[in-house]
């Protein structure tokens, strides 16, 4: 029988395999060639992982969340461009987004003086900041929504082909 780690600082990666029961030699099979040794190496973060096999733990374990955390910290454009997203209910999710909706209803004028004659003048930065900072609210809230529905299906809660199907319409 496997032994349970005792480390306290573990990656998300060893989270996960541990979530789902599995020792490392047993991922090894279920990852397709990548070696227990390698797998131990990511999740004592010795190596970084390759992307490709960062998709195959994130198909393999069915937490599709695995690679927003990796482009997020560990990808080396992705830390810069691309923000974390947190795992939420669906509830929360909604409120959210209504909630940065409704701040942009009531900035919408606003944006479309400071932008109507292609010039954002020195005492319009702060208003077109505040703009900014709430659409790139809106964007996260659309990821995590999207992070959502992919773990959703991922877990078999929507039907895969449905949703495909919905998807391409």
């Amino acid at each position: 029988m496997a032994r349970s780690s005792t480390k306290v600082n573990k990656t998300i990666y060893q989270l996960r395999r541990e979530e789902l029961g599995l020792s490392r030699e047993k991922a090894s099979e279920l990852l397709e060639g990548i070696t227990p040794e390698r797998i131990e190496r990511i999740e004592s973060g010795k190596y970084t992982a390759h992307p490709d096999e960062i998709i195959m733990m994130a198909e393999k374990y069915q937490d599709p969340h695995l690679c927003n955390h990796f482009c997020a910290h560990e990808c080396e454009i992705g830390r810069q461009y691309v923000p974390e997203v947190k795992v939420k209910d669906l509830s929360q999710i909604v409120l959210e987004m209504l909630a940065s909706l409704n701040v942009l209803k009531k900035q919408q004028e606003r944006l479309i003086e400071i932008t109507a004659d292609g010039i954002i003048e020195k005492e319009e930065v702060a208003d077109f900041v505040k703009i900014q900072e709430e659409l790139e609210k809106i964007s996260i809230t659309v990821e995590t929504l999207q992070l959502w529905a992919e773990q959703k299906v991922a877990a078999g809660e929507i039907d895969l082909e449905a949703y495909n199907a919905a998807k391409k319409k």
